[in-house]
């Protein structure tokens, strides 16, 4: 699958971006997705998922401020991010879990597979 991330860029402290995903010749239906970003000196974190019922969960450190969402109709997800801090500094990805099933896509920690990232960049 190839997931192709949009919309990262450089911003102040809280402000908000939108992050975007495609899956260009993709048909499929994927059970579960969502971001997950790394930054230099840290390991991989998951940000948010969404499976393909609706259901939501995020990190704690984003809850309340990140919106995941999905469009079926365009076969994209949405990463809103709201009042932006410098830790939220990070390449952001786009993943999908498709060793997931609904029940389970908000308790698995990894992803199948992912694109090749969107740099997002918060100054104080």
């Amino acid at each position: 699958v190839s997931l192709v991330e949009s919309g990262g860029g450089s911003i102040a402290s809280g402000g908000s971006l939108t992050l975007s995903c495609a899956a260009p010749g993709y048909s499929g239906s994927p059970y579960c997705l969502g971001w997950f970003r790394l930054a230099p000196g840290t390991e991989r974190g998951g940000v948010a998922r969404i499976s393909r019922a609706g259901a939501t969960s995020y990190a704690d450190s984003v809850k309340g401020r990140f919106i995941i969402s999905q469009d079926n109709a365009e076969s994209t997800l949405s990463l809103k991010m709201n009042n932006l801090e410098p830790e939220d500094t990070a390449t952001y990805y786009c993943a999908f879990d498709r060793g997931a099933s609904i029940p389970t896509c908000h308790e698995r920690r990894t992803f199948t597979d992912s694109g090749r990232g969107t740099q997002v960049t918060v100054s104080s």
